[in-house]
């Protein structure tokens, strides 16, 4: 990386991030846990990277679901802004139970520019914020970066299809307004997190005010469909180091004996 003089500011960096977002061009952002899968992923000649919770929980020991403090994860989020000179988007899951302005004060300071934030509230037992709770969280994460100066990329995500709430006929519908409040409170990105097929994929796309970020397995998936359905981001969630985990497992088995 360059040295520290030189680095972008997070305003820089904020913008940057921003700018790939683009409906049917979508910003492929690696989702990395580490100094060294970060490097791999710049190396590699992406723009842009995303720290996991899950993977970063898993290379922790620690399970996913906020198992994790806040401040081990921001202690990895330093680490990956300093080993790499790309603006960086970070997965706080539900906030730690914290208020917004304290999450977006620690991506910030960590070197982040971006967050994904999710309405499983994992420290009240997994329930899900309603449609209007989980916009207002995402306004103050907003009103929080507006005072700091930073055009911060918040990628408001949903769990509605991951945990099949509501009905199966009109989750589609449901899964979009409550996406479309997130947009009024000021997202930039929408993750409505499932792998969805292509026809659904392209009407939430149609349907969304803002680009939609799409999950994404590295070793099986086609940037093409994702292209066609008009997302706008694409992150991989675990299924990177998952795919690393089960090729390691096959090269190890045959050192056994």
């Amino acid at each position: 990386m360059t040295d520290g003089a030189d680095r972008k500011s997070n305003q820089e960096l904020a913008n940057d991030l921003l700018a790939l977002h683009q409906p049917g061009n979508p910003v492929v952002l690696p989702t990395v846990w580490d100094a060294w899968s970060a490097k791999v992923a710049a190396e590699a000649g992406f723009s842009g990277l995303t720290v996991g919770s899950h993977p970063v929980a898993d290379s922790l020991g620690r399970a996913d679901g906020e198992g994790m403090a806040f401040t081990e994860l921001l202690t990895r989020v330093e680490q990956i802004t300093r080993a790499v000179d790309l603006p960086v988007s970070v997965d706080v899951e539900a906030g730690y139970g914290l208020d917004p302005a304290a999450v977006v004060g620690g991506v910030l300071g960590a070197g982040a520019v971006g967050l994904n934030i999710e309405d499983t509230v994992h420290s009240e037992g997994g329930r899900l914020r309603s449609a209007e709770e989980h916009a207002e969280y995402v306004a103050g994460m907003r009103a929080a970066a507006d005072r700091s100066g930073v055009n911060l990329v918040i990628n408001a995500r949903t769990d509605w299809f991951k945990g099949k709430y509501g009905d199966e006929a009109s989750r589609v519908d449901e899964a979009i307004a409550r996406m479309r409040l997130c947009a009024e409170a000021g997202a930039s990105a929408l993750y409505p997190v499932a792998f969805h097929d292509e026809a659904t994929l392209a009407k939430i796309c149609a349907e969304l005010p803002a680009p939609v970020n799409a999950i994404a397995r590295p070793d099986v998936d086609d940037l093409a469909m994702y292209r066609r359905a008009g997302a706008g981001r694409i992150s991989f969630g675990p299924t990177w180091q998952m795919a690393l985990t089960k090729v390691s497992a096959e090269w190890l088995d045959r050192w056994r004996g």
